[in-house]
């Protein structure tokens, strides 16, 4: 594997340029906020040198981590989604399906309650016309027995009228 030798010659640049820095100091006529040009020239070169690894070693890196990132998120939000409009697809043919078997059933128990009153209508017709015949049979056989008894009266009546009247009037009567 080839080794790229600048990292390390990098690296010793910028230890070698810390050791020779100057300590600041407050003390020796006040602050100073410009450092003097040769040294701003070596570190903005040395900024510029620490750039090219630091992009390489760590920016693309950290920024292609925090792309991905990104994507799963968004991705991850996708089919999050996705799931509940297929969840709530799902429980709106579920509900209708509910809803038609409920409409089906009512139906059922409607015709089946329809049923039993036309068959509950039909046997009472039936019991009431049966009884009819039977309180008709009843009176036929209540006025046949009346007709009879009146004739049985009037054969025994009779014989005691005549009697009755042979005895008040004191002769026979025919």
């Amino acid at each position: 594997m080839h080794r790229d030798p600048r990292p390390g010659l990098l690296a010793a640049a910028l230890a070698l340029l810390l050791l020779a820095a100057p300590t600041a100091s407050a003390s020796e006529g006040g602050i100073v906020l410009w450092p003097d040009p040769p040294m701003l020239v070596v570190m903005m070169v040395l900024f510029v040198l620490l750039l090219v690894p630091l992009n390489a070693l760590l920016f693309r890196p950290l920024l292609r981590t925090l792309d991905l990132r990104i994507e799963r998120t968004l991705g991850t939000r996708e089919r999050a989604g996705k799931l509940a409009a297929s969840a709530d697809e799902i429980l709106a043919r579920y509900e209708q399906a509910v809803s038609d078997v409920r409409a089906e059933a009512e139906q059922a128990r409607r015709s089946e309650l329809a049923s039993a009153r036309s068959q509950t209508s039909a046997r009472t017709a039936q019991a009431r016309a049966e009884a009819e015949q039977e309180i008709e049979r009843a009176r036929r056989e209540v006025a046949a027995a009346l007709a009879d008894a009146r004739t049985r009266q009037r054969v025994a009546v009779e014989p005691l009228a005549r009697e009755a009247a042979s005895r008040v009037l004191g002769r026979v009567v025919s």
